[in-house]
């Protein structure tokens, strides 16, 4: 557990260094002022006023998730005690929010080899997290884990999710098969408490359940039982990044745009929107937060992407967030963003001191493009090629500004991932949209509802099969 005091949070405070999105850096062209914070007064204060006005109620539930859930540690840590004495592998059945959460905290916070570690060394359990529905891949944890050592985490708010609920049935049928009525043992469920089937399957069974708030969303579900089970379950320490959560809730309910950091940034890429940077590209550098990334990509994506405001008026918002990692893409990506279209902002995220140090060995004298990296160790390679990148896109005039962990443990963890959420919220006030609801998801739903015939969609059954036919000749 780490030891947290006043003085050890403001040292682990994340940093925004946004130069790079200013016209003394980048060029008048592409770049921002003063003049636009200035120009924008109302609409700041406007977004802030009304993401302050919802703390806590509706979809924005989550802004009270550090403040509202000691209970609920205590009963998540019993719980994940009782799982590392009996299981040696955690598998969380969930599909969207319910699995980047849990993967993104897993990557960024446990050994990087965590399920090759023998279990002397790893003293957790294996946590598998199962987001797909592709047949191979059921098959091919079925073929890794023994299912006497094995408790099964089935996390879904409806319980209508078919991508969820199908792995479910196929699971609990095994388990049953093998159990009985012992078979409860190994499931857990995290559901809504009030609403809908999984709650109903649930008390049926006999699972020990955790329950997700009315007000929390799946993307924004991390800093509840969705991501807090799992976490604790491998070890990580759940009080510390929900403290982190409070700690940037804090610093986020300060008024003055350049004292909050969610607040800026939102405006930065609001800006930015406005001036045809229609591409969120998330790049970390530190393998560890490869996967906040992907959490990342869902939850500007989702939240932002809207053909309606919120008066009804077709606007057709958002931007396409895009996940890299560096020094990785450099090698693929970074060509595209400094010499292709001017439709970008580059977030990178730097890590001042990563957890382990490894020095570059001496060799190859007589070569000097190999010899001059002996002395030097990988951790100031790695932060050296950030500072270049950052340096080539901002020689190309191309927008980019980084954020800052001094380093990356469960407190800054739980500070980036509110953070995020926070700037979510505030973009969404500022394109006047509804940043919480997902129409676009439930058209696919219903017309997967509808192939497989599900009772209530023979409407939606009847125009697909009513749709044009595909033709021929445009088959390749």
């Amino acid at each position: 557990m780490l030891k947290i005091n006043n003085e050890w949070r403001k040292k682990m405070q994340l940093k925004v260094d946004y130069n790079n999105m200013m016209a003394d850096f980048v060029g008048i062209e592409q770049g921002f002022t003063d003049k636009d914070f200035s120009k924008n007064k109302t609409l700041i204060a406007n977004a802030y006023k009304e993401v302050c006005a919802n703390r806590g109620l509706g979809m924005m539930g989550w802004t009270e998730l550090p403040y509202n859930q000691n209970e609920i540690v205590l009963d998540i840590l019993k719980t994940a005690k009782d799982i590392k004495k009996k299981f040696d592998n955690f598998v969380v059945l969930g599909i969207g929010g319910s699995a980047l959460g849990p993967i993104a905290a897993f990557q960024a916070l446990c050994h990087l080899r965590h399920n090759e570690l023998p279990k002397s060394k790893r003293k957790a359990p294996k946590l598998y997290v199962e987001d797909n529905v592709d047949p191979e891949r059921m098959k091919a944890l079925l073929d890794v884990i023994d299912l006497d050592k094995t408790i099964f985490n089935v996390v879904t708010k409806s319980g209508a999710t078919s991508e969820t609920m199908a792995q479910y049935l196929i699971i609990m049928n095994l388990l049953k098969e093998k159990y009985g009525d012992k078979a409860k043992e190994h499931m857990i469920a995290t559901t809504s408490e009030s609403k809908g089937n999984l709650i109903k399957i649930a008390k049926q069974e006999g699972l020990k359940t955790f329950y997700i708030p009315d007000g929390v969303g799946g993307r924004f579900s991390e800093l509840c039982p969705v991501g807090l089970l799992p976490a604790a379950v491998v070890g990580i320490d759940i009080k510390a990044m929900l403290d982190g959560a409070k700690y940037m809730d804090k610093i986020c309910k300060q008024k003055d745009i350049k004292k909050n950091p969610a607040l800026l940034t939102a405006f930065l890429e609001y800006l930015a929107m406005q001036n045809g940077k229609n591409i969120s590209v998330m790049m970390p550098y530190a393998d560890s937060l490869k996967y906040i990334a992907d959490w990342y990509c869902q939850l500007w994506g989702e939240s932002l992407g809207k053909a309606v405001d919120n008066q009804g008026n077709e606007v057709f918002v958002g931007q396409t967030p895009v996940k890299a990692l560096g020094v990785t893409d450099q090698h693929s990506q970074v060509q595209l963003y400094r010499e292709g279209p001017f439709d970008k902002v580059i977030t990178l995220i730097a890590v001042e001191n990563y957890r382990n140090t490894v020095m570059i060995s001496e060799g190859c004298k007589d070569i000097p493009d190999v010899s001059f990296l002996s002395g030097h160790t990988m951790n100031e390679l790695i932060n050296t090629e950030r500072k270049a990148t950052e340096y080539a896109l901002t020689t190309a005039h191309r927008l980019n500004y980084t954020i800052t962990l001094p380093e990356v443990n469960a407190f800054t963890i739980g500070q980036l991932l509110y953070m995020f959420e926070m700037e979510t919220a505030f973009a969404g006030a500022m394109l006047n949209i509804n940043t919480f609801n997902q129409p676009g998801v439930e058209g696919g739903k219903n017309a997967t509802y509808a192939l497989f015939g599900k009772k209530g969609y023979e409407q939606t059954k009847q125009e697909m099969d009513n749709a044009p036919k595909k033709d021929p000749k445009y088959f390749c």
